[in-house]
């Protein structure tokens, strides 16, 4: 029976063969272990064999985990999943990433509720890169838009684009989705040095990613195992 740490072997061999299939350098995708719904114990399990990145998709979960394990201070705690207006005070106190911005009120608030004495708040803009009703994110047309704004707020550090492509059966309707995130992280990228994250591709499409430019993906059940 695999445990976690041979999970995350595993995971690390995969992420480094895909990366040099996409003729990429190596190191230049970062592995996110996706630990909502799993216990500070396996956190804890991936953090002592190296993994120092995790991402939560519920507020409330994240923030006790957070506190749980606040004697482990090189973790990186990242918010992937939507937040509510009356949520982002606890988001902005606790966490060093929120990759889910997807409106400016949003944004602004997690802002105004940054605390003077921590650093900025990096975050990423979610992208609706499909446009499909059930998913949260802004659609492309909106997106130069929010970048603007997002920009000017003096206590985030904008640094990229993240999104959930639709898991479509066809190869090719997945290739124009991870394409087209490719070529926005592209255009918005250039002339902007913090603006380096690519936020994309998770365990059943982490290689399409990372072919098409993910520094980014985001595992779960490849790390945890099934739900």
């Amino acid at each position: 029976m695999q445990t976690i740490a041979d999970r995350l072997q595993s995971a690390t061999r995969a992420i480094e063969l895909a990366t040099t299939l996409a003729n990429r350098q190596l190191h230049s995708v970062q592995l996110l272990a996706v630990s909502k719904t799993k216990s500070v114990s396996e956190i804890t399990q991936a953090y002592e064999v190296g993994q120092r990145k995790f991402g939560e998709n519920y507020v409330q979960e994240g923030v006790d985990k957070v506190l749980q394990m606040s004697d482990f201070s090189d973790i990186e705690w990242h918010m992937i999943g939507p937040i509510q207006s009356n949520k982002t005070k606890d988001v902005a106190c606790h966490f060093d990433w929120v990759q889910s911005i997807d409106r400016l009120k949003i944004a602004r608030r997690l802002n105004e509720q940054r605390p003077p004495h921590l650093p900025n708040l990096n975050v990423c803009i979610q992208v609706n890169i499909d446009e499909e009703e059930s998913k949260s994110g802004v659609r492309v047309a909106q997106l130069a838009e929010l970048i603007e704004n997002v920009r000017d707020l003096e206590h985030l550090t904008l640094k990229g684009l993240m999104a959930i492509p639709s898991a479509s059966a066809l190869p090719n309707e997945q290739t124009r989705s991870f394409k087209k995130m490719y070529d926005l992280f592209c255009e918005y990228h250039t002339g902007h040095p913090e603006f380096d994250t690519l936020s994309l591709g998770m365990s059943k499409d982490m290689q399409l990613a990372i072919e098409h430019g993910s520094t980014m993906v985001r595992l779960g059940t490849a790390i945890f195992g099934s739900r």
